[in-house]
């Protein structure tokens, strides 16, 4: 069956899975839908390279599109045909790079076989403990069932909660990443059961062997190893099944993984196999080389978690300031307990993602830079000596970690044209593809970028969201958009020079018809907390001589009247009524052109 076809046909959580991998724009749910057959049958992992291939696929698609509307006009579908029209036009944006559409379709097709292997992973759970009907077995099956359960761990273990482990991790240094453990605790739970059973089943048998026997008995040679084989499966499963769910923050941090000493810090950790008779029992404790004060003793309980998982929420914990603070230090704080169940008595240990301390918050953007590297490039968690020899992070996995940035502080990421303009000013050359940057480079550069993302999520979250704002744009480039545009056409950028600066730039033309572009000088967060940008904008005045003053600023890039993008803004009263206009008085700058 075509893989849409199996998705289409998932039960519900799987297809909300679907739907939330498709609120992407990349790639409409519509495109992927009404050309299914065609997407599936293209070999786009090779066109990702091919440039010729990737450059016939992009007009194909195109062309499939245009198919797709004509039939739309004679099914007389009007929302459809503009909806094709539109999806049509954004593809167009793939006309210099079609390699970077064959990614993205690839990386689409990539996230729903994953969707797909998670179901077929959930099936089998299924069908193992369906098959548990002791009557039916001689102890081959057993060893089969011990298989598929080995198999079943594996899968688990090293394959889904290694990806959970690395999604949590990205998750925790902005990535929009899934990090539920709801699914896992069910598979978890499930196949330790059904371990348990077997347990139980053997040793019920191992009773009856000692009651009646024979010589030569195949049961009581093969029960033991059997039974060893069983109990090492479930030990195992149990020592991975031990977690930290959320990781260590303080509640005014910038993000998790950076704690200030003698500030309050909550973690919580999960236990992924749930059996309610074991609620209240298994207690949690917190260790570290460092002290951590607070209640360093928690019983694992379903009481504290929202979804009904056994969970330790460590919520008022405290580090001490007894070592000096390196921002470039790493430090795990260790969980540990017992599982004891029918006879069965395992020890757990859990160990957070490393964290940095800091004993003042003026060390805060450097340590979270230091995580930011950290969660980037490392996967092992354990890696407390990353920084004694740090990597280079490549472009591509750097541009994407900025990006999330933006994304979890305003819900917009950077689009590719930004992440453009940051590869310039880092590499200065225009093929940056395979460029890296050093964590040094990296510190100074954070520094600026940080006063911006800062400044945004202050001042300017709800226009930058909007789209209202280029912000990453070279002035070369800026002029270069400008010059096309007609007279007063104007865009805010972040200022280049100045730590959490935003400007703008408009296009005039001379006599002669001469584009000629004006830029003030930039706006910090000190003349922000005075005047919303939104409103300088709105009043910006130009002073030329013997001319009446007037606000040169028309069009918000690209064609957008600026009362039109902006009107939302505006306070209700104007002119010299307005409460800004004490401070546009003062505080805008009007430019000359003497």
């Amino acid at each position: 069956m075509a893989q849409w076809d199996r998705l289409r046909q998932l039960p519900a959580g799987y297809t909300q899975q679907l739907h939330e991998l498709y609120d992407r724009d990349a790639l409409p749910m519509d495109v992927r839908h009404y050309l299914s057959a065609w997407i599936e049958k293209q070999e786009w992992q090779r066109a990702a390279r091919d440039h010729d291939l990737a450059m016939v696929l992009f007009q194909v698609l195109l062309e499939n599109l245009d198919i797709q509307h004509s039939r739309f006009i004679q099914e007389e579908s009007f929302l459809m045909q503009h909806n094709i029209r539109r999806y049509k036009q954004n593809f167009q944006r793939y006309l210099d790079d079609p390699c970077a559409l064959a990614s993205t379709i690839l990386w689409f097709l990539e996230k729903e076989k994953e969707i797909l292997q998670s179901f077929d992973l959930a099936e089998q759970v299924v069908k193992a403990r369906d098959k548990n009907d002791w009557h039916t077995f001689t102890l081959s099956d057993l060893n089969k069932l011990l298989d598929r359960i080995d198999d079943l761990i594996n899968i688990l273990v090293e394959k889904e909660l290694v990806d959970w482990q690395r999604r949590q991790q990205k998750a925790c240094i902005g990535a929009p990443d899934s990090v539920c453990l709801d699914q896992l605790e069910k598979w978890f739970t499930c196949a330790a059961l059904c371990l348990i059973q077997v347990r139980e089943f053997l040793s019920k048998l191992e009773e009856l062997v000692g009651k009646v026997s024979y010589d030569n008995d195949p049961i009581k040679g093969q029960n033991p190893i059997l039974q060893r084989k069983a109990e090492t499966l479930l030990k195992d499963l149990l020592k991975r099944s031990f977690v930290v769910e959320t990781q260590p923050s303080m509640p005014q941090g910038k993000g998790p993984l950076v704690l200030r000493t003698n500030v309050q810090f909550s973690v919580k950790t999960r236990l992924l196999v749930k059996f309610p008779e074991l609620n209240h029992s298994m207690k949690v404790n917190v260790y570290r080389r460092f002290n951590v004060f607070g209640t360093k003793t928690k019983a694992l309980n379903m009481a504290e978690s929202q979804n009904g998982g056994m969970v330790a929420d460590f919520r008022h914990l405290v580090s001490d300031n007894d070592f000096k603070s390196v921002t470039e230090e790493l430090h795990t704080i260790n969980f540990d307990t017992v599982f004891e169940l029918k006879g069965l008595s395992v020890e757990l240990q859990a160990s957070s993602l490393p964290v940095v301390i800091i004993s003042n918050s003026s060390q805060q953007q450097s340590a979270w830079a230091s995580v930011l590297w950290f969660s980037m490039l490392s996967q092992d968690t354990k890696d407390v000596m990353f920084f004694a020899n740090t990597p280079a992070a490549p472009w591509p996995k750097f541009g994407e970690m900025l990006s999330w940035q933006f994304l979890s502080a305003t819900k917009r990421g950077l689009n590719d044209a930004q992440l453009e303009m940051i590869a310039h000013k880092l590499f200065g050359k225009s093929c940056f593809c395979f460029s890296c940057i050093f964590f040094l480079l990296f510190w100074t550069f954070w520094v600026w970028f940080d006063g911006i993302l800062t400044m945004v999520k202050t001042y300017l979250e709800d226009q930058w969201r909007e789209g209202l704002i280029v912000g990453f744009v070279t002035k070369g480039k800026e002029k270069s958009l400008l010059k096309k545009k007609r007279r007063g056409t104007f865009l805010l950028r972040f200022s280049e020079s100045v730590i959490g600066g935003i400007t703008f730039s408009w296009v005039e033309y001379t006599m002669t018809g001469e584009p000629h572009v004006n830029t003030v000088q930039p706006f910090t967060k000190v003349d922000l907390t005075q005047i919303p940008l939104h409103e300088i904008i709105r009043n910006f005045q130009i002073l030329e001589t013997e001319n009446i003053p007037e606000n040169p600023l028309l069009y918000l890039y690209p064609d957008i009247p600026r009362d039109e993008a902006f009107g939302k803004y505006y306070s209700e009263k104007t002119g010299v009524d307005s409460p800004y206009m004490k401070y546009i008085k003062t505080k805008l700058v009007f430019v000359s052109k003497e």
